[in-house]
C-alpha cells in the first residue's frame, strides 16, 4: 500500500564519488544518517522509511555522439549508476512518501531526478526544480573543462543529445526551462554561461542575494514555478554554502551561503508547501572537520520540513 506523502519521509542513499575530481564522497550517505537526519525527521513528526543504499553496480557499455564518450570522465560507471539510481529512486517514489536521496556528488542527479520527472509525468503533476549549488552543473561533453560529470547532469536532465544515451531504453522526460532555477551560483564556465542564457533558464547568484536578499529572491522563484499540481525537487549542493559553514566538500568556492541565509531559504520553500523531494549531494566527509558539514546539512534538512526556530509543526 502506497504511504502517506504528506507524512512519510523515504531514505535512499547513493553512495556515489566517480563524478566528481575528488573521492569520498562515497561516504556522504553514512554520514548523514550518523549526522541525524533520520532521528531529526522522526523528531518533526514524520514517519522515516530508510530504503538503505543502492548497490555498485557493473559498468555498462554505452556509445555517445561523436567523440562526447572520450570527453567523459568514468564513462560506462556513470551510465551504469544513471539507470540504477533511476530504476530504484523511480521504484521508491512509486511506494509513496516524499523521498530524500542521500548522496553521492551530484552526477547522482541523473537518475534521481529522472526518475522524479517521470513520476510527475504518470501522475500528472509539473515537476519545478530548484538547484541549490555554486555551479551550474550544465556543461556538455563538448563544453565541460574537466570532464568530470558531476558538472552535466542539468544539461542531461534538460535533454542535451549528446548525453541522452545515459539512461538506455528508459523515457526520458525534459525538465521544463520555466520550471528551472539555479540559486547560490558564483562559479560559472564561460560556455555555461552563455548555454543558461540561451536557454532563458532563471540563474540567481550571490550578487543578486546580496543586493535583494534570500526574502526576496526565493518569493520571486516561487512565483516563476509556482502554480497548481506542482511538485518541487530541491537539490542542494553543500557548496552552496560558504566554506567556513560547511568544508566538507571537494569543490569549494568562497562566498556562499551563510548558515541563515541558507536555513531562511530552505524555510520559505518549506512553506510554499510544494516540495515533494530532496537531494542531498556533495558532502565529502573525508574533507570535512569533525562532522561539522554533515551536521550543517542535516539542520537545512529539517528546515526544509518544518523545523524552525520556535519549532512550528511542520505537518
Amino acid at each position: 500500500m502506497p504511504e502517506d506523502s504528506r507524512t512519510t519521509i523515504s531514505l535512499l542513499g547513493i553512495p556515489l564519488d566517480l563524478g566528481a575530481g575528488d573521492r569520498g564522497s562515497v561516504m556522504g550517505p553514512a554520514a548523514l544518517r550518523i549526522a541525524g537526519v533520520p532521528d531529526l525527521l522522526e523528531e518533526l513528526g514524520y514517519r522515516v522509511v530508510d530504503r538503505g543504499d543502492i548497490a555498485k553496480p557493473d559498468p555498462v557499455e554505452i556509445e555517445l555522439p561523436g567523440n562526447a564518450a572520450e570527453r567523459c570522465n568514468h564513462l560506462p560507471h556513470i551510465a551504469a549508476w544513471t539507470q540504477a539510481i533511476h530504476d530504484r529512486a523511480y521504484e521508491v517514489i512509486r511506494e509513496g512518501g516524499k523521498p530524500i536521496f542521500l548522496g553521492g556528488d551530484h552526477a547522482m542527479s541523473m537518475g534521481s531526478i529522472s526518475a522524479v520527472a517521470r513520476h510527475c509525468a504518470d501522475v500528472g503533476k509539473t515537476l519545478a526544480v530548484v538547484w541549490i549549488d555554486a555551479h551550474a552543473d550544465y556543461n556538455t561533453p563538448a563544453t565541460s573543462l574537466s570532464g568530470n560529470m558531476h558538472g552535466m547532469p542539468l544539461a542531461f536532465l534538460t535533454g542535451e543529445p549528446s548525453l541522452r544515451p545515459l539512461l538506455g531504453e528508459r523515457p526520458l522526460v525534459p525538465l521544463a526551462a520555466e520550471k528551472l532555477v539555479l540559486i547560490g551560483l558564483r562559479s560559472i564556465d564561460k560556455e555555461e554561461r552563455r548555454r543558461l542564457r540561451q536557454a532563458n533558464i532563471q540563474c540567481v547568484d550571490m550578487g543578486m542575494i546580496d543586493k535583494f536578499g534570500v526574502s526576496n529572491m526565493v518569493e520571486q522563484v516561487l512565483y516563476r514555478i509556482g502554480g497548481k499540481n506542482v511538485h518541487l525537487h530541491v537539490s542542494l549542493d553543500v557548496d552552496s554554502l560558504d566554506p567556513a559553514v560547511a568544508p566538507g566538500v571537494g569543490t569549494t568556492v568562497p562566498g556562499g551561503l551563510t548558515y541563515r541565509e541558507a536555513h531562511l531559504m530552505l524555510e520559505l520553500l518549506h512553506g510554499s508547501g510544494l516540495v515533494g523531494s530532496l537531494d542531498i549531494v556533495e558532502l565529502n566527509p573525508f574533507l570535512d572537520h569533525r562532522g561539522m558539514s554533515a551536521r550543517v546539512l542535516a539542520e537545512l534538512t529539517g528546515s526544509l520540513f518544518g523545523q524552525t526556530i520556535l519549532g512550528t509543526n511542520p505537518l
